[in-house]
């Protein structure tokens, strides 16, 4: 008999945008001591949100929601203006840790609104990474969900337009968005560099290669994370019969994989690696116990802590010179 085999996607899990708002709660509570608050779920994963709950964080939906002067930490997301204005009207002391890549788009935006652009921005309405985003430029920049929503799309100079994205969106479905837009607006400007960011490009890539030789792919994910969306989106197109997406291992059926050879595994950008490897285990007990990792991609860049963070952890003798490659530029890439 055939062995039953796991192709495990790697790259997969956290990105260092993830690895770096989970560090940021992390120290601010080892410096601060609790609660801290946190506007929004920090990275949208459930198991990091309960975590970082019991140690002492406490997520709201909005700042009215945090005492007057106490400490918020503002989520990978990003936020708009009016969040910061907000917050700094109620004396609130913040820490952001934005993605330095959604802090790229943002600086996009500002850029091409005071040019007097207007700009499509490709995403999901309602996403916080698209209200921030949005909430730069109100006046300049209309969403688009998908390709069939580019003939609504309205503009008062068709030589002054421009397209941005959400970091997290699928590659394939917004080449189609902009491919449209470009069909409607043939003088479509280009973002200076590309906005859907390098992890969210390496795991797509990496979910393709797998589902061209699994039958059922399995994307550890939780339901309000764009990023893992997409992958069981790509894993479908991809070749995969079918395709989950679950939060953990015990969510998963065993009928799932009745006549299955192979199956593909991999994470969201916001999945840290012990729900995976719980998957595996429960995969084990069904008899996958063959795991070959596929590689397509190697990912090395870390992104620094804020600035004001590191500087009083600095202070109170809480991190030393980190010599690790690790950036603040918004517009660096792998």
């Amino acid at each position: 008999m055939a062995t039953k085999k796991v192709l495990l996607a790697s790259p997969r899990g956290y990105c260092a945008g993830v690895d770096r708002a989970v560090d940021v709660v992390e120290k601010a509570l080892a410096l601060y001591g609790a609660p801290v608050y946190v506007r929004k779920e920090i990275v949208h994963n459930k198991f990091v949100v309960e975590q970082l709950s019991a140690k002492g964080a406490r997520f709201v939906t909005e700042l009215d929601e945090v005492p007057t002067g106490a400490r918020v930490v503002f989520s990978a997301h990003g936020v708009s203006p009016l969040v910061r204005e907000e917050a700094e009207r109620r004396g609130l002391k913040t820490v952001d840790a934005t993605c330095p890549l959604v802090t790229k788009v943002h600086r996009e935006a500002l850029r091409f609104a005071k040019a007097d652009y207007d700009i499509v921005l490709v995403g999901h309405e309602g996403h916080e990474e698209v209200e921030g985003t949005q909430g730069e430029a109100p006046d300049h920049i209309q969403v688009v969900g998908d390709p069939e929503s580019v003939n609504q799309v309205q503009v008062r100079d068709r030589e002054k337009v421009v397209w941005l994205s959400q970091t997290t969106l699928s590659l394939d479905e917004t080449r189609e968005t902009v491919e449209r837009l470009r069909k409607r607006f043939p003088e479509l400007s280009d973002p200076p560099s590309e906005d859907i960011c390098f992890a969210t490009q390496n795991r797509q890539g990496a979910v393709k290669k797998i589902a061209e030789r699994a039958q059922v792919v399995v994307v550890v994910g939780s339901a309000n994370s764009s990023n893992s969306v997409r992958l069981k989106e790509v894993a479908e197109v991809g070749g995969a019969q079918r395709a989950y997406r679950i939060d953990k291992a015990s969510e998963m059926d065993a009928a799932w994989f009745d006549g299955v050879k192979t199956v593909g595994l991999t994470s969201g950008a916001s999945v840290p690696e012990v729900l995976v490897k719980e998957v595996l285990a429960q995969l084990a007990q069904w008899g996958f116990e063959d795991v070959e990792e596929v590689e397509t991609e190697r990912e090395t860049v870390t992104f620094a802590l804020p600035l004001p963070l590191r500087k009083e952890l600095k202070e109170a003798g809480m991190i030393k010179t980190d010599n690790r490659r690790r950036t603040n530029d918004p517009g660096h890439t792998c």
